[in-house]
């Protein structure tokens, strides 16, 4: 089920932006990505999915189903994020900028995977990640070409990716058991590594991990504090 929530809009906005995103086993954590995005947006887009039947639901068509009702509720931009995810707070200063851009514009975002509640890991692969999550919302899109792992901007029709400075920081990777978790179910859904050609066990392997601590000056709010939940499907009995 798809909910469209608005909030007062800033006197001097010009464009309207919402966020979009779906919860199932990670319900409990949207208040805490309300909290964070609030600053960010003029509304959210939420599907709640907890009543599917099916072990992992289509991604595509549900992206497809939020920038649709993106664009009934008149977004110019869309802010795609999920709810172990958090945007660090100095972020909500730059939004006016970056979303005066024309064109099909796309921002990514440096990804950190958090590996304590202050920490998140930078050795090899993990200091490489990005994701883009701001763009512009297009009149069109292009068909999701990946049921796993498609970047929201190959979506949209001639876009330009512009990288910007700023932390987008994933919680899901904070316990050795997720990690686990996380690593034992892509596997399930992609056991060929179609759609991820280094596999997935790298997510499971602490060996060598160089973390680097959040600056204070690029923290995210609120603060998180750890439930242990997996937030995710437990393969038992799939």
């Amino acid at each position: 089920m798809i909910s469209i929530h608005h909030q007062p809009r800033h006197p001097a906005a010009t464009e309207r932006i919402f966020a979009v995103f779906c919860f199932r086993y990670d319900a409990g954590l949207v208040p805490d990505l309300l909290a964070n995005i609030r600053p960010l947006v003029d509304g959210w887009i939420a599907w709640d999915d907890r009543a599917s039947t099916e072990f992992y639901s289509d991604e595509p068509a549900r992206r497809h189903r939020l920038l649709e009702a993106a664009k009934a509720a008149g977004a110019d931009w869309v802010l795609a994020i999920d709810p172990d995810e958090r945007f660090e707070a100095g972020l909500a200063q730059a939004m006016p900028l970056l979303t005066a851009a024309r064109g099909p514009i796309a921002y990514s975002f440096a990804l950190r995977e958090m590996f304590t509640t202050q920490h998140y890991r930078v050795d090899g692969v993990w200091g490489q990640k990005r994701q883009t999550r701001l763009f512009r919302l297009p009149s069109q899109w292009h068909p999701q070409p990946r049921p796993l792992h498609t970047p929201w901007d190959r979506m949209i029709p001639d876009v330009q990716v512009v990288d910007t400075t700023f932390n987008l920081y994933h919680l899901k990777m904070l316990t050795p058991e997720r990690r686990a978790a996380r690593a034992a179910l892509y596997t399930h859904l992609d056991p060929d590594w179609k759609y991820q050609p280094i596999g997935y066990g790298y997510l499971a392997d602490d060996s060598d991990a160089v973390l680097e601590a959040i600056s204070p000056e690029r923290n995210f709010t609120p603060a998180h504090s750890d439930d242990g939940g997996l937030w995710m499907p437990h393969l038992r009995g799939v």
